[in-house]
């Protein structure tokens, strides 16, 4: 008769036979094709199958994971693919991971972004449009609220967050001068007023599924073990697949060149992501809409319509902004739009997402070197404090742009406002899902649409 713990546990359980790379590797695959919900969505679905189901790590030992990931730059969930991957089978493993998580994604983007740009004045993709765009400012006040809920905790973090909303508003101050500042003040008040920024992350496991193929006590494997050789190879590495085809664009269109600019753009983007994605959009708005005019407005705020239907992370909106920017702009000639717009939408999912696979890879061997829970440091505490506001920005942002598209000079969009409206009350007051939600704003859209 088998014995039940006090948590529950069935005591006999037998841990998981060893998982080759062949059966991760379709796990793997499998998901980033299911991955939808945002990062808390794609961690739930992670915990659930490697956690609980699968028992291929232990609660303790994927929290720890995720406190690292929650540190860095990029997005978490795929970083926390990347480690798992890594710790189970080596760079192979993660490189499998981490990849997987990003390319369904970035497929159904391309063809996608291929229907919206071709086909966008069809008066019923029109339509389901309509009713997107002001589902997805509500999705972004949502965001707003979800973040600062969490982050802004005391009158020191609100102060940053108004003050990060007042630079970008008002003063139009660059996204990395904001991070740089918030930064900052962290540094110092982490010092001055150490309990003020003294903010975590997940809190440790409570809980057991049984034993697990990484459980609490196994040891690290060798190959994650800090290696200063190891860590000057991933250097130099990474570097090689950075420089190497940021050379070939500047040879081949020059550094003013649109991909190579692109390149050059969304390397600095994923340096910016601490918070996530809501968190660099207005970095990439300000840039890809105000800067260089790869898209409209009205793009971007569908673009992010389109990140939020699709599988994977939600920064691949910048394989949108990449098609869209390379489309229009015909790099290739008029006879090669569609290629044009892949080609560039490949390159800035890769350069956006080198820094991830370098940061797990290459740190991953620290983590390893102790299972105490990590904490969020004093600056990271500001920084996500000040992405409140710029988000916050962002919502105005797609507002002004939905709910006056003529500009102030014309007169409201009531049916817009009103989409809103039920949206945001869809979002915050019956919690539900934002599929759910830009499906039936979609259908809403189409009718408004159709019946003017």
């Amino acid at each position: 008769m088998s014995k039940v713990s006090a948590l529950g546990v069935d005591e006999d359980l037998a841990r998981p036979e060893p998982i080759s790379l062949r059966e991760a590797f379709w796990f793997w695959l499998k998901l980033g094709f299911i991955s939808f919900g945002g990062p808390a969505g794609q961690i739930s679905i992670m915990h659930q199958e490697l956690v609980e189901r699968r028992r291929w790590i232990s609660e303790r030992r994927f929290l720890h994971a995720l406190n690292y990931c929650m540190l860095l730059p990029g997005p978490e969930a795929q970083q926390l693919a990347t480690y798992i991957g890594w710790l189970m089978h080596r760079t192979w493993g993660g490189v499998i991971a981490g990849a997987l998580f990003v390319l369904p994604s970035l497929f159904i983007l391309i063809a996608l972004s291929w229907m919206y740009i071709a086909f966008g004045e069809v008066p019923v993709v029109a339509g389901l449009f309509y009713g997107i765009k002001p589902a997805v400012t509500a999705i972004v006040v949502q965001a707003a609220h979800r973040i600062g809920s969490r982050a802004l905790k005391n009158n020191w973090l609100w102060a940053i967050a108004a003050a990060s909303f007042t630079a970008i508003f008002a003063f139009n101050i660059p996204f990395p001068l904001i991070v740089l500042g918030a930064a900052l003040i962290g540094y110092v008040g982490g010092r001055l007023a150490p309990e003020k920024f003294r903010v975590g992350g997940h809190s440790t496991a409570k809980k057991s599924f049984g034993p697990a193929l990484i459980d609490d006590d196994t040891p690290s494997p060798e190959h994650a073990r800090f290696n200063w050789l190891n860590l000057a190879s991933l250097a130099l590495i990474g570097a090689a697949l950075w420089a190497l085809p940021m050379g070939i664009l500047t040879a081949l269109f020059g550094w003013e060149g649109t991909l190579t600019q692109m390149g050059w753009f969304f390397t600095k983007a994923a340096l910016l992501t601490f918070g996530g994605a809501y968190a660099v959009l207005p970095y990439v708005y300000q840039g890809a809409v105000g800067h260089y005019g790869w898209l409209t407005p009205t793009q971007m705020i569908d673009g992010l319509a389109l990140g939020e239907t699709t599988p994977g992370p939600l920064i691949m909106v910048v394989a949108f902004v990449g098609f869209v920017g390379a489309y229009v702009s015909q790099v290739f000639g008029a006879d090669q739009v569609f290629l044009a717009g892949a080609v560039a939408a490949s390159l800035v999912t890769w350069f956006t997402f080198l820094p991830s696979f370098l940061f797990i890879l290459a740190g991953g061997p620290l983590v390893e070197s102790t299972h105490n829970e990590l904490k969020f440091t004093a600056p990271l505490t500001a920084i996500t404090a000040a992405v409140v506001g710029v988000i916050l920005n962002l919502a105005c942002f797609f507002g002004y742009h939905v709910l006056w598209p003529k500009g102030f000079s014309g007169t409201l969009d009531w049916p817009s406002a009103l989409i809103a409206i039920a949206a945001a009350i869809a979002l915050f007051r019956f919690k539900r899902g934002v599929i759910q939600v830009l499906m039936a704003c979609a259908l809403v859209g189409l009718a408004v649409h159709l019946l003017r």
